[in-house]
């Protein structure tokens, strides 16, 4: 298959999908802004067409649902017409909730393999962790964030370090479960064999169930990587954070410009396929890696 028969398979649904979505926004943007724009807008300025009435509810200063147009707009002129370091800028926002997702998405995985190992290993943690860690994703974190943060807050804790920490706690279940997974999927013919080697259970972990857990792992930090995402916005609503998507959604809010949330959404959006993007291209390196050796 060549190149350009690999890019038409690829890109056709992917833009048939995404053309479909653009013409039932603007349907749906029309359909909701027009009522409003002929009250405030049109029937003040006098005698009014239908083209007047499209082009005034695609491009209204207060939409009910933005145009993509205006989306595309606000964001160009949000990082364009800004500095870096001005809370007007989108990038700065993102880049603040990019790393306390990344903090927490990193303390998620090294808290879920750790619990993992211990389950692996220990009949004992197997029964006394497994209910508790699955009892631990039936609490609503709308309903823990903010007393995570209370208390942290208590101790002197602010900063990137509390929505990290509820990112984390989105993390670690999906890569906990995962790693118990891929760490019991040797097959008993492959243990038998390293254990007529003398290995050691340091040993048997390297070289057997860790290698045979990727297929496992890679999947489940997509998962737990985009739990961040959502869990570090949840911990930017109520701490009044001046930085930050969840920070930029909840101003728009206070002052009723629809645009600027729906950029920040949009934001989000992008900022979440950018990394799971960088999760499935680590994933590829490392299984191109293990295949190779």
């Amino acid at each position: 298959m060549t190149i350009s028969q690999r890019l038409h398979l690829h890109v056709l649904p992917v833009g048939s999908v995404l053309l479909v979505a653009l013409i039932l926004w603007y349907a749906l943007a029309f359909a909701l802004n027009a009522s409003g724009v002929i009250d405030r807008v049109l029937t003040p300025r006098g005698p009014w067409t239908s083209s007047d009435l499209i082009a005034a509810s695609l491009n209204a200063t207060r939409p009910l649902l933005p145009a993509p147009h205006q989306l595309i707009i606000d964001i160009w002129n949000s990082i364009t017409q800004w500095p870096l370091t001005s809370p007007r800028n989108l990038l700065l926002h993102t880049w603040v909730t990019a790393s306390a997702a990344l903090t927490g998405f990193a303390m998620g995985v090294v808290l879920g393999v750790l619990l993992a190992v211990c389950i692996v290993h220990s009949r004992t943690l197997d029964k006394a962790l497994m209910p508790w860690i699955v009892a631990s994703q039936t609490i609503p974190v709308l309903a823990i964030a903010p007393i995570v943060l209370i208390i942290l807050g208590s101790l002197g804790v602010t900063g990137m370090l509390p929505k990290a920490t509820i990112a984390m706690y989105l993390c670690f279940f999906p890569v906990t479960i995962a790693t118990v997974q891929g760490l019991r999927s040797p097959q008993k013919m492959e243990m038998e064999l390293v254990h007529t080697y003398a290995a050691r259970r340091v040993d048997i972990f390297w070289m057997v169930r860790l290698p045979s857990s990727l297929p496992y792992l890679f999947p489940a930090f997509r998962v737990a990587i985009a739990s961040g995402l959502v869990g570090t916005m949840v911990a930017e609503l109520p701490t009044g954070a001046q930085a930050g998507l969840g920070a930029r959604l909840l101003t728009g809010s206070y002052y009723g410009n629809t645009i600027q949330i729906w950029s920040a959404l949009v934001m989000a959006s992008l900022l979440g396929l950018a990394l799971t993007g960088l999760v499935t291209l680590t994933e590829r390196l490392v299984m191109r890696q293990r295949k190779g050796a």
